[in-house]
């Protein structure tokens, strides 16, 4: 893997032991909701597992972001992955042992979210620590085309091997990615913690300034509170995907991994588009656009029977989500201060991402009420488009632009002096 000379090499350090572990975690993305099904066959089975790996974000993400502020940023990352391959390498073991079952998939799906949420705080502000302010999006978009260029892969050969092996053992390649991610970051030289000098404070302290910045900045506040709407819409399309792939699509165990990896290449083509296109448009015309025509391949989808129509919609649909998160993520990147970016991500974590264990829950009772899982793909779609279209146009997300410090005058602790209200 090459990367561009201005990045360096704790980078792509970096950026190569994250691919890897992205690369495990698409086994578990394809393995897991389909091990679930196949034990349950339940829609509300399928959107307890999303609901169980959502529900730390609303119990923990305040505490574990103010936390993570405090503590050795790449200590913690690299302790976090030890952990969290022991998690994961649970299920097949006790899978193999006739152990299994899914109240503990529940359970190890809660644990490794609770622990992800420090390694992502964690990560989050990293990032700008390898990479100057101006490569940003850039960086984030590399990152993230690479992590999916693995998502494509992990499906695929996880695909081929639940041809020869049983479904769960597929679980140990996760496993083995954290370990590869602990050693990457433990061979990075930078430090990820801020130069900043923080006063003497308490958690509660931490977290009461964290949520005061994010709620008073008109940026911030207005992408968490379109997010927490749009997650507590379309959280169902990710939820139920392997039950709407098999019941409206007809597809296979092998053309359900296709489905995941198209998802993913779709990914990969919109994460190396984003550097190039925030350069030449807005905030606003990216990352909304984006969710927009995201809402509208929702809609196609849900109206196709034909699983090969369906592939290049699902591609499409994952790439803009992901072209969105890009443009956010780099957009609190670059207005956040460096000593707060830990706990602000886990704050807007919070906020936008609460509405999940809802949505998921209240997409797979109506899945089973209406016994129509494409008619409520269909529903998703349009109300994605329309909230994304009225925070467009009557929210300061449609001139995001100007509250970026560099842009607006911001004072030298980092405080938004949006040109306009």
């Amino acid at each position: 893997m090459r990367v561009r000379i201005g990045f360096g090499s704790d980078f792509a350090r970096f950026w190569t032991g994250q691919t890897i572990s992205q690369l495990g975690s698409s086994f578990t993305l394809f393995a897991l909701p389909l091990l679930v099904f196949k034990l349950t066959g339940s829609a509300v089975n399928l959107a307890i597992t999303t609901a169980s790996e959502m529900v730390p974000y609303l119990l923990f993400g305040l505490l574990i972001g103010a936390l993570a502020d405090r503590l050795n940023r790449k200590r913690m990352m690299i302790t976090v992955d030890v952990l969290r391959a022991g998690v994961i390498a649970t299920i097949p073991v006790l899978a193999a042992l006739n152990h299994l079952n899914v109240w503990w998939i529940y359970g190890a799906g809660f644990v490794g979210t609770t622990l992800t949420i420090f390694f992502e705080s964690g990560q989050f502000a990293a990032i700008p620590s390898l990479v100057n302010t101006d490569d940003l999006v850039g960086a984030n978009g590399k990152i993230q085309a690479s992590y999916s260029a693995a998502a494509v892969a992990g499906p695929l050969l996880a695909g081929l091997l639940v041809a020869i092996m049983p479904l769960y053992d597929v679980l140990y390649v996760d496993a083995a990615s954290f370990v590869v991610s602990a050693l990457s970051l433990a061979l990075i030289s930078r430090s990820f913690d801020s130069s900043t000098t923080r006063e003497a404070s308490t958690i509660r302290e931490d977290v009461k300034e964290g949520l005061r910045y994010v709620l008073r900045h008109p940026v911030l506040r207005n992408i968490s509170l379109m997010m927490a709407i749009i997650n507590l819409i379309s959280v169902t399309t990710f939820a139920q995907i392997v039950l709407f792939s098999k019941e409206r699509l007809a597809a296979t165990d092998s053309k359900v991994a296709i489905l995941f990896a198209a998802g993913s290449l779709g990914v990969v083509v919109l994460s190396l588009a984003a550097g190039p296109l925030r350069r030449r448009y807005a905030f606003s015309t990216v990352a909304l656009s984006a969710l927009m025509l995201g809402g509208f391949m929702v809609v196609a989808l849900a109206f196709t029977r034909s699983y090969w129509v369906a592939l290049p919609l699902w591609a499409a649909y994952s790439g803009l989500g992901i072209l969105f998160n890009i443009n956010t993520g780099s957009l609190r990147q670059a207005i956040v201060p460096s000593h707060m970016l830990g706990r602000i991500i886990s704050i807007a974590a919070v906020l936008a991402w609460s509405a999940q264990p809802i949505g998921s829950l209240i997409g797979g009772y109506v899945i089973r009420w209406t016994g129509n899982v494409s008619a409520v793909y269909a529903v998703i779609g349009g109300s994605v488009a329309l909230v994304a279209l009225a925070f467009w146009i009557f929210s300061p997300l449609g001139h995001a632009d100007r509250y970026i410090p560099a842009a607006s005058g911001a004072g030298a602790e980092g405080e938004p002096r949006p040109a306009e209200a």
